[in-house]
């Protein structure tokens, strides 16, 4: 019985050697310049996807800033800033506008208005770059 189904197994193998020789012969044969026409354009396709994302992989830069910045919370006492009042001047510095100021924060548009005149009153601006300058000026704001 092992005898047959190694017979049997060999066979097979034989037979699908031959299958796979005739076929490289046709291959080669009658299909040589297709063949490697096909190779060709997979090999640019792979160097057009590897030059793609060589292109557009974004760098990552360091930016050194000096030292770290430090909230002065004295000064931020002694004006009456309070911490919304405080959010918003730094979502103010980070270039928002009220209408995002708003949306970040979960609050009406006029309430992110009030607390804006109030960091005017307090700091003694009238407008948000002042404010922004003056923040920066106090170290409430990196």
């Amino acid at each position: 019985m092992k005898r047959t189904i190694f017979l049997y197994g060999l066979a097979l193998a034989a037979l699908v050697l031959l299958m796979k020789y005739l076929e490289y012969q046709f291959m080669v044969r009658a299909l040589s310049s297709e063949f490697y026409i096909g190779m060709i354009a997979l090999g640019f396709t792979v160097l057009g996807v590897w030059v793609g994302l060589k292109l557009t992989t974004k760098k990552v830069v360091t930016v050194h800033t000096g030292p770290e910045f430090v909230l002065n919370e004295a000064t931020l006492q002694r004006l009456g800033i309070s911490k919304r009042e405080h959010e918003v001047l730094g979502l103010m510095a980070k270039g928002l506008t009220n209408q995002q100021i708003a949306d970040k924060l979960f609050v009406s548009l006029n309430t992110v208005k009030t607390h804006s005149s109030n960091l005017f009153l307090k700091l003694e601006v009238s407008r948000r770059t002042q404010a922004i300058s003056k923040g920066k000026e106090l170290r409430l704001i990196p």
